[in-house]
């Protein structure tokens, strides 16, 4: 696992420097592969490499990226701008660059290399959260808490198995990042249409080596954009996972609830009016990138149709919405990661919220022991909940005792049956099963 203070920063992977290092690699390695093939002549490849070296190792200066957006303003063309800049520094030999190649060769091939190092980043920190998931999920194995459905309360559970949970999810979404990335890491040196007219497969081959991608079986003018759409499909998901985990987080630190809360500083203020707030501000602002990650699986959806062999539309799209969705996963990723290491768990409320309906939670266990003692289910069913409803009316009544001293029960449930029938330990006897199943790998 790669540390997380050596990692590339995501922002800088799509700079224009970093881009412009990208293009001048796919560039060379395509004029490296020609000279191989007895295409180049050895003095001009060798000066083309000794000028545009220390641009492949240091990228490219703001000198040079002023100079290119001059050109650009007079050909109207990013990559013609950037290879007029490339004559500039290299002269006359720089004659063998692009050759047989269309600007597709070059902006899809780079794209597919930043692509692959981005969603690298990205599954490192999944699988670093995979590890908080984990490290909490048995620090509260054995917490008691109420479950809930449709917000209200149901049966037992332990803290724990909520991390156990997205421990689970997590590695289903790290298990699609890694398709996603398989599926991304495909470049083409295939010319204007696809067909090798003016450029063998050979360098195609080559220049995928050097950057390490694949190269792709078949395309026309771009790499087909099903492989984008999937890779974007593949950050959505992962962010609505945590969007999920921090929707959750939000209803447990409700102020009736307060069973976790957000870890807040000394110093910190929550509201500008209202002194007294603490405010779960991170597990919110997730909630909202979450939303804007998913806005951007719909262009990219949209992109896969394009015309013929190619058209441009998809383009102008692309140069937002792939840095975007990188930048903001790793960002939510790493900042979800803070949140659940420092998390306050208050296990005392959880207790007394389990406690809050009296004994309630154990309603279907009790209609289940009946029926399993001879009780027809319906009758079962209306008994357990007649004296259910009286519960929820009245706060000084107590479920257990209730059915304690119900004579329709007592022809068929022991004291003793009832007291188990009420033990929690009966509710979470699989938990060690639940976990073994999901850190058993």
């Amino acid at each position: 696992m790669i540390p997380r203070y050596t990692r590339p920063i995501m922002s800088k992977l799509w700079s224009v420097e970093e881009k412009l290092r990208a293009w001048c690699l796919v560039e060379f390695y395509a004029c490296e592969a020609w000279y191989n093939l007895g295409k180049v002549p050895k003095k001009d490849y060798e000066t083309i490499k000794e000028k545009l070296n220390p641009y492949m190792e240091n990228g490219f200066t703001q000198e040079n990226i002023k100079r290119i957006e001059e050109i650009e303003k007079i050909t109207k063309h990013d990559v013609v701008a950037f290879l007029t800049h490339l004559s500039e520094i290299i002269g006359p030999s720089a004659k063998y660059l692009h050759m047989g190649m269309t600007s597709s060769d070059v902006l899809d091939t780079a794209m597919a290399w930043l692509m692959k190092r981005a969603m690298e980043i990205i599954i490192e920190n999944v699988k670093e959260i995979k590890e908080v998931f984990k490290e909490r999920a048995y620090e509260f194995k054995d917490t008691l808490m109420i479950g809930r459905t449709h917000g209200i309360h149901a049966e037992p559970i332990t803290f724990g198995l909520k991390f156990a949970l997205w421990y689970e999810e997590m590695k289903r979404n790290e298990k699609r990042l890694y398709q996603a990335l398989e599926d991304i890491s495909y470049g083409k040196i295939s010319g204007v249409v696809g067909t090798f007219a003016h450029v063998p497969p050979e360098v195609e081959a080559y220049v995928c080596k050097k950057m390490g991608l694949i190269p792709d079986p078949i395309s026309n003018q771009i790499i087909q954009r099903d492989r984008y759409a999937e890779y974007i499909a593949s950050l959505a998901i992962l962010g609505a996972t945590v969007e999920k985990i921090a929707t959750e987080i939000r209803h447990l630190q409700k102020t009736e609830i307060l069973e976790v809360e957000e870890y807040f500083s000394s110093g910190q203020t929550g509201s500008s009016a209202m002194p007294h707030k603490k405010n779960p501000i991170l597990s919110e602002n997730l909630c909202g990138l979450a939303r804007l990650l998913r806005g951007y699986l719909v262009p990219a959806l949209e992109n896969i149709a394009l015309w013929h062999e190619r058209d441009i539309s998809h383009s102008s799209v692309e140069r937002i919405i792939i840095p975007d969705a990188t930048i903001i996963a790793d960002f939510m990723l790493v900042r979800l990661e803070n949140l659940i290491k420092n998390l306050v768990v208050h296990s005392e409320n959880m207790r007394k919220n389990f406690e809050l309906l009296r004994g309630l939670v154990f309603s279907q266990s009790v209609m289940l022991f009946l029926i399993e003692k001879g009780m027809t289910r319906e009758l079962a069913y209306r008994i357990v909940q007649e004296l259910a409803m009286k519960v929820w009316k009245d706060k000084n009544l107590n479920f257990k005792e209730l059915i304690a001293k119900d004579k329709r029960i007592l022809e068929f449930l022991t004291h003793e049956e009832i007291e188990k029938i009420f033990d929690v330990s009966y509710y979470l006897r699989y938990v060690d099963k639940i976990y073994e199943r999901v850190f058993s790998n």
